[in-house]
Parts: C-alpha cells; sequence; structure tokens
C-alpha cells in the first residue's frame, strides 16, 4: 500500500506561524483508558495533537474514535508483535514481542522496514495521513533508530519530533522537519500540572514550533504502566478551564505538527 499523499486538512495558513505550540499526547491506543482520557482531552480540552500505536488489540478502535483530529504515528518497537514481516530475532522476545531494552542492536534497515509497516497501518486503520513521527519511549536517542525513522520521515515527507538540539541537528541535516523546542516528561510525578502548565506558557518562546508532550488518560485498565494515576493528573489541566484561559489571555492557540507542512 503507498502511502497515502499529503497532510490531512492543511491549514489555512500558508506559512509557518511565527509561534506555534502543539500539546501532543502520546499513547493513543494503548490501552482503552488510556485512549478514552486522551480522545477527551483532544474533543474538550486545551490537547491538540496526539500520537497512535498501531500494534496494540486496541488499536483499530483507537483510530476509529480519533478519525478527523491531528494524529501522528507513536512508532513502537518497545512492547507488542512488528506489523511488519521479518523483523530481526534479535530485537524480539521470547513470545516474539519486541525487547525494547535490545533496540541498540537492530540495524537502520530494519527500523526503517517496520517504521514504514507501522506508519501504513496508521492511515489504512485512520483513513487519513499521519502528521508526524514520535517513538515511544524516545528509543530514536539511539542513532540506528534515528536514522531508520529519518528515512521513513523523509519518504513520507513528514516531521519528526526531537528532543533536544543535538536530535535537532541531527534530523534536520537528514532533510526532515522537525521542531524547534520540546518539554514533556513522564516520571513518578505528574509532569502537567497547573502550576507548570502555567509556568511554561509564560516563558514560551517569542517565535518558532514547540512541543509540549503530554500523556493525559485515565488510569491503564488492562496494560501495566509506571505512569498511571499521573494520566489523571494531566487530563485534568489540560480540560480545566483556567488552562484553556491562559492560552486565550496569552494569544497561544495549539495547533499541530502541519504548521511545519505549511512552512
Amino acid at each position: 500500500m503507498a502511502l497515502l499523499p499529503g497532510p490531512s486538512a492543511p491549514l489555512k495558513e500558508s506559512a509557518t506561524p511565527p509561534r506555534a505550540l502543539i500539546i501532543n499526547a502520546d499513547d493513543l491506543g494503548y490501552d482503552p483508558g488510556i485512549t478514552r482520557g486522551i480522545l477527551q482531552a483532544l474533543r474538550e480540552g486545551a490537547v491538540s495533537s496526539a500520537t497512535l500505536m498501531v500494534n496494540t488489540p486496541w488499536s483499530e478502535e483507537a483510530a476509529r474514535q480519533a478519525r478527523g483530529f491531528a494524529i501522528g504515528l507513536h512508532l513502537n518497537l518497545d512492547r507488542g508483535p512488528p506489523v511488519g514481516a521479518g523483523f530481526p530475532r534479535q530485537g524480539l522476545t521470547g513470545d516474539g514481542g519486541f525487547a525494547g531494552a535490545r533496540v541498540d542492536a537492530l540495524p537502520a534497515d530494519a527500523v526503517e522496514a517496520e517504521a514504514f509497516a507501522q506508519l501504513e497501518r496508521l492511515e489504512r486503520l485512520l483513513g487519513q495521513p499521519a502528521t508526524h513521527l514520535d517513538v515511544h519511549k524516545h528509543l530514536h536517542r539511539h542513532p540506528q533508530v534515528l536514522e531508520g525513522v529519518s528515512r521513513v520521515a523523509r519518504r513520507a515527507g513528514l516531521p519528526v519530533r526531537s528532543l533536544d538540539a543535538d536530535m535537532r541537528a541531527a534530523l534536520r541535516a537528514r532533510g526532515v522537519a522537525t521542531n524547534d523546542a520540546f518539554a514533556g516528561e513522564s516520571g513518578e510525578a505528574a509532569w502537567w500540572t497547573q502550576e507548570r502548565f502555567a509556568s511554561a506558557l509564560a516563558a514560551l518562546a517569542p517565535e518558532g514550533v514547540t512541543e509540549w508532550m503530554c500523556h493525559p488518560g485515565y488510569p491503564p485498565e488492562v496494560v501495566t504502566s509506571r505512569y498511571a494515576a499521573q494520566r489523571e493528573v494531566e487530563l485534568a489541566t489540560f480540560l480545566h478551564a483556567r488552562t484553556r484561559e491562559a492560552l486565550v489571555r496569552a494569544g497561544v492557540r495549539p495547533t499541530d505538527f502541519r504548521v511545519l507542512h505549511a512552512g
């Protein structure tokens, strides 16, 4: 299957705005509870973009409910089965699922093939093109993963999330569009509290494309995740009326990675 042409629902702007904020929710399709929260944050809250896992038992239903939103690929090389054929055995567990701890042993060609297979599956499920790519657990910190992802992104004409200046430079050197700044984490405590949101908004750069990675959701119903109750805190932050009011006062309307297509 060929990738669907062009970004879906092009933005009205003819060029990248001087300042753009993308609030992207990771892990759509990871678990029914997580998916339910992300969709609520997209429909009712400040979240403006999400990335979908396509190799879980809940991917198809998540994609069905997310049609029409700005959705990218949350490339998963950490758990669950590969989508493509012929994935190297050294990157798999005994039951045939991804072994994320051994991703550094994968060749770039294998990452490229699997990333392309997952991207194709996303577009089949959604019926629309992906807006961008990012990687579950930031595994594109490994050079060969970044190389494989970059090849697919360049081929598809899609931006890729960068985490820092070095990754940003590496992506741009490969001809891949990326964000200018990044914030977000998933540690022991919830990252996007009301206080941190207000602080980050006050410090938002006056120009460039900034991505705020977030993990809103309800506690997982099936999977085990160390970031569980924290998701409810983030969901509450992005649904709160004060959050939307703060964005309006700052003159910021969250957007998605199609601003980089437009630019």
